[in-house]
């Protein structure tokens, strides 16, 4: 009989060292909180290097899993590294007076935005008084009544001529209210009144008539005259009323250029500004007179609303105001949609109709963090329409551009604005995952030429003395900050167990930080309110009811091994029979299920048939590990004659598909069994992938494996022979339960570790490798000879 105890692990390997006993504290009350990034050294130096590339593309896009703090750490790096506003801009827009459909973008120094926009508003309000008072001056009065004199004396002038040309026909011209009418005259030149006509006979009343208005057409050259002499009125009144404007906007264009004229553009924009008031001083006089003649005006409906919509033009949008801001802005979008990251341009509904100005144009994502660091989750950015396609653009060509979509989207649009670009100077951090990274960067140019660095965060950190320190300051910080109680030293090492666990080595921590806060803030939930601190039993409790939460399914499938409904074997021996190990899940549990492998051989040519696969319920990592059987197989005892043999395998009473390799090990000692017509130890199971070469490579889940065939084997009674066998590279992922841990101290259960399928049969059938050699042969070529009979019977058939 072999001795197979030295496959067995050592109790000390079963369990971690004690990773606190370098640490001297009682509870995290005394240690430091911090909040520094752990272990993620690589990662940093990558961010750190992005954030200090000035050059164009060095964008950054952080990988890794979710709950590794990511985005946290992220932005913490960038706070660290935080440098002064040097680079921040005050944006306003401003009215262009040349199209009003394109506003004009205008850039100041921090602070400065919120003082021009000030300045703008205070001379305009200082105008519209000045105006006022300098329109209703005796000195303006005095030279606009020249100009009035002027025009009197010149329509008198006309009108005394007209009326020498009316005269010998008998009518003479006066002014009324309607303007020059033609009145009849009487012999004695005195003009005709209107009751005198009733004297006169219809076909004298009928000449007047005719003559008056034949006269009304003779005399059109005087009435030309006359309206040109109102134009010219016009026109030297208006040129009065710009030199008086010139004069009083003289002196604030002068004093805006002292103050902002270092800027060609803004320089640009004042002397706009001034012409375009100067042009229209005559709305910046009160119109009082024209109310009175205007009752909706003298209600206020009209005239105010008016006056204010036209004031509106002068009016400075203060788009982005940095007047507060010490350092580059941070900012995180948590909805990066088209519209989120480049602006809108709002609309009013004023009487039924949609209208707008460069007032309405509001900031995106990108204006607030231009000249600092955006924070976007890739996956977001990626689920909303046009957002990616915009955040290129901007960064291709430099500029942010307000465009509206509803021409893209194909509706029809009134009339809109299209606001003058920004220069955009940003630094873009994506946050996501690696699979979108690799696929953003295998099929997106732009991608690869805007975002060259690529930080990378591991889910798992070394479990060293450093960085189980800093989790236990992690512990410290999340006490204070979240106001629970501190954790005793015990319950700290319960947690760096439980880190240990979720990272399936020995030689790790996780690094998803998420799932070891969901266990501290159980912990503090479920312990007793008298209790000052949190101690390793509540931790305890805190993950074994988090289990409980969780495994409804694991607990229903034992229950059908305890009943029978699933059949299972977990003493004696069988040929062609084996427990193999699977892994299950339910949304973040995870848990072990022993399944029955059986196999059957005879006579064929079809080497080894996989059922699930035949039934297309196998994956493709499956349907490898199933062909590196045959590899093996056909290696080792098929390099002189052919196998003839047909092997079928299947996982029995599986319904629900099988993939992954990890039972191909598995799978191979079922066939070797059934072969050689060797039975079986039923009551150790096994896990483990194989190479052709008859390797045993390590798998994942092993600790879930082990404990969901212990599960079963305490259900159905422990033997005291039962056990598991792994691959030999797994030990280190070995951190069992204590109750696990308990049963192998007594006894009661065991675990082997192997290296070669050749240490496998050994151990599960108890016969050196050379005795199964000499079977599996034997039976080979009774079963190469069988064929061989039948394939002579069917050829002599044949003839």
């Amino acid at each position: 009989m072999l001795n197979i105890d030295k496959y067995k692990v050592s109790i000390e390997d079963l369990k971690c060292k004690d990773v606190l006993e370098n640490l001297d504290f009682k509870t995290t009350k005394e240690i430091t909180p911090v909040k520094d990034i752990i272990g993620q050294n690589r990662a940093v130096q990558a961010i750190e290097f992005g954030l200090k590339m000035k050059q164009k593309g060095y964008n950054i896009y952080v990988a890794g899993a979710s709950g590794v703090g990511r985005t946290r750490y992220t932005y913490n790096l960038i706070k660290k590294n935080l440098k002064s506003n040097s680079n921040l801009k005050d944006w306003v827009y401003v009215n262009n007076f040349k199209n009003a459909n394109e506003p004009v973008s205008l850039s100041f120094k921090p602070g400065e935005g919120k003082v021009f926009k000030k300045d703008i508003e205070d001379i305009i309000d200082k105008l519209k008084n000045e105006v006022t008072k300098i329109f209703n001056s005796k000195e303006y009065e005095y030279h606009s009544r020249i100009l009035m004199s002027e025009l009197e004396t010149n329509i008198e002038n006309i009108i005394k001529e007209l009326n020498e040309f009316a005269r010998p026909r008998g009518f003479k011209f006066q002014a009324t209210d309607k303007g020059l009418m033609s009145i009849p005259i009487k012999e004695n030149g005195e003009l005709m009144q209107e009751s005198e006509l009733g004297n006169l006979t219809a076909i004298e009343v009928q000449t007047i008539r005719e003559e008056g208005l034949k006269l009304n057409q003779d005399s059109k050259d005087y009435i030309d005259k006359i309206k040109m002499c109102e134009e010219v009125y016009k026109n030297k009144l208006k040129e009065l009323d710009k030199t008086v404007g010139k004069s009083l906007v003289s002196f604030y264009e002068q004093y805006l250029i002292n103050k902002y004229g270092n800027d060609e553009k803004i320089k640009k924009y004042i002397d706009d500004l001034c012409i375009d008031i100067v042009t229209n001083i005559d709305k910046f006089k009160e119109e009082d007179g024209d109310n009175r003649q205007n009752p909706m005006a003298m209600l206020g409906i009209m005239s105010t609303k008016n006056q204010d919509k036209f004031f509106n033009r002068y009016k400075v949008n203060l788009f982005i105001d940095n007047s507060e801001c010490n350092q580059c802005k941070i900012i995180s979008e948590s909805n990066p949609t088209y519209y989120n990251l480049v602006g809108c341009i709002e609309y009013k509904n004023e009487i039924g109709a949609l209208t707008t100005s460069f007032m309405e144009i509001k900031p995106g994502a990108l204006h607030k963090a231009n000249g600092g660091y955006l924070i976007l989750n890739v996956k977001d950015l990626l689920s909303n329409p046009f957002s990616w396609d915009c955040l290129k653009r901007a960064l291709k060509t430099g500029t942010i551009s307000i465009e509206s979509l509803n021409k893209q989207f194909g509706y029809l649009v009134t009339s809109t604005l299209k606001p003058e670009p920004i220069e955009l100077d940003i630094k873009i951090i994506l946050i996501g995952d690696n699979y979108l990274y690799s696929m953003l960067y295998a099929y997106e140019e732009d991608f690869r030429n805007l975002f060259k660095i690529m930080a990378d965060f591991d889910i798992e950190i070394d479990k060293n003395q450093e960085n189980i320190y800093k989790t236990t300051q992690l512990i410290a910080s999340k006490c204070e900050e979240e106001n629970l109680k501190h954790f005793t030293k015990e319950a700290v090492e319960k947690l760096i167990e439980y880190s240990t666990r979720v990272s399936d080595s020995k030689d790790k921590l996780t690094a998803r930080f998420n799932k070891i806060l969901d266990i501290i803030y159980e912990a503090d939930a479920i312990s007793d309110e008298n209790q000052e601190y949190i101690t390793g039993i509540d931790v305890k409790n805190a993950i074994e009811q988090k289990r409980y939460r969780n495994n409804k399914y694991e607990e229903k499938l034992n229950e059908m091994f305890k009943d029978g409904t699933l059949l299972i074997d977990i003493d004696g021996e069988k040929v062609g029979q084996i427990n193999g190990l699977a892994v299950m899940g339910t949304g973040e549990y995870s848990f072990g299920k022993p399944s029955k492998i059986t196999a059957s051989t005879y006579n064929g040519r079809s080497g080894v048939i996989n059922i699930e696969r035949e039934i297309k319920q196998s994956g493709s990592i499956h349907d490898k590990g199933v062909l590196i059987l045959s590899g093996y197989l056909g290696s080792r005892y098929g390099k002189e004659k052919p196998l003839s043999i047909t092997t079928s395998i299947t996982f029995e009473q599986n319904y629900s598909g099988v993939d992954g390799d990890s039972a191909s090990s598995t799978e191979l000692y079922a066939i070797i069994s059934s072969i050689a017509n060797i039975p079986i130890k039923q009551y150790i199971a096994v896990t483990g992938s194989v190479s052709q070469k008859g390797e045993i490579q390590p798998i994942g889940g092993i600790n879930e494996k082990i404990e969901g065939f212990f599960d079963v084997c305490k259900i159905k009674g422990f033997t005291g022979n039962q056990g598991v066998m792994m691959p030999i590279q797994n030990v280190k992922n070995l951190l069992l339960k204590d109750e696990v841990v308990e049963a192998i101290k007594e006894g009661k259960f065991n675990i082997y570790a192997i290296k070669s399928i050749e240490e496998g049969l050994e151990i599960l059938t108890g016969k050196s490798m050379k005795e199964i050699d000499k079977l599996v042969n034997e039976n080979l070529d009774r079963y190469r000879n069988s064929s061989n009979d039948n394939t002579d019977k069917e050829e002599n058939r044949n003839k």
